[in-house]
């Protein structure tokens, strides 16, 4: 009788374990899981370090089952709002983390703004549209075509006066997204490593970046005009849209203001 009573206690207690562990899980806000995941998924996290597989397919999961709400935002916030209208709209980042090894923050875009064709040097970059409506077109640099590609379109005819620096770039994406979607992911040499955010109506990216960007460390973000090419001439397996990507100063006209996360917390 008292081996029974013995294996019905701890019976118990495994059972009310068990309850607290799923309570507690259940009372772990999404922000928090995702930072989680995150520590996890770039714990070697490095320049032109990519995670694995799994991975990858974790960090995923959890950023496609995130809305607004579970950051603390609201479609009519002031953040969504254009407050001028002879000029591109601001656009505001909250900041939710950084360190080392990856960083995450929200862009808030109010209708019509741009963030410009730029690049995630190195980096593993992770981008979910939490609600709207956006246009993604991205872009790879070519490095496997034959050594004189010939191009249909000579750069001079698209309006350059100087053909100096231009590298050639095929796209990756040109595509329509509407929330609830799924999660994009670009590599470092793959996925649209350089690419260009349109806002088709009010929207929230939450970007997550591993590495994150680090001056010092030579990952700054570069910004590119792109010069479309109706055609190229390539091997047939190759075919698809292309591009003169040229570099150039961040754009006058892009307003981008950090303001204040006010959503549910990290612990760290």
């Amino acid at each position: 009788m008292r081996i029974e009573k013995n294996v019905g206690e701890r019976r118990g207690r495994e059972y009310s374990d068990s309850k607290k562990k799923r309570r507690r899980q259940r009372m772990v806000s999404p922000v928090q899981r995702l930072y989680e995941t995150c520590k996890d998924v770039f714990v070697n996290s490095g320049p032109g370090v990519v995670p694995s597989a799994e991975k990858i397919e974790r960090l995923k999961a959890a950023l496609d089952m995130m809305a607004e709400t579970d950051v603390g935002l609201r479609s009519n916030m002031p953040y969504f709002k254009s407050t001028t209208y002879d000029k591109p709209p601001k656009i505001t980042y909250l900041h939710l983390h950084e360190c080392d090894k990856f960083s995450i923050g929200i862009f808030c875009l109010p209708p019509s703004a741009v963030i410009p064709l730029h690049d995630h040097p190195g980096m593993t970059v992770f981008s979910k549209l939490l609600f709207g409506e956006m246009h993604i077109k991205s872009y790879d640099w070519v490095d496997n075509l034959p050594a004189e590609p010939t191009p249909i379109a000579n750069p001079l005819d698209k309006g350059l006066e100087d053909s100096t620096g231009l590298r050639l770039a095929k796209v990756k994406m040109n595509t329509e997204f509407r929330a609830p979607c799924k999660t994009s992911i670009l590599y470092p040499a793959d996925g649209g490593n350089m690419h260009c955010f349109t806002a088709r109506t009010a929207c929230a990216v939450l970007d997550v970046l591993g590495p994150p960007y680090c001056d010092p460390e030579g990952r700054h973000c570069q910004y590119y005009y792109d010069f479309p090419l109706a055609n190229i001439s390539v091997p047939e397996e190759q075919t698809g849209d292309y591009a003169w990507l040229k570099e150039r100063e961040k754009p006058e006209d892009l307003t981008v203001v950090g303001a204040l996360y006010k959503g549910p917390k990290i612990v760290r």
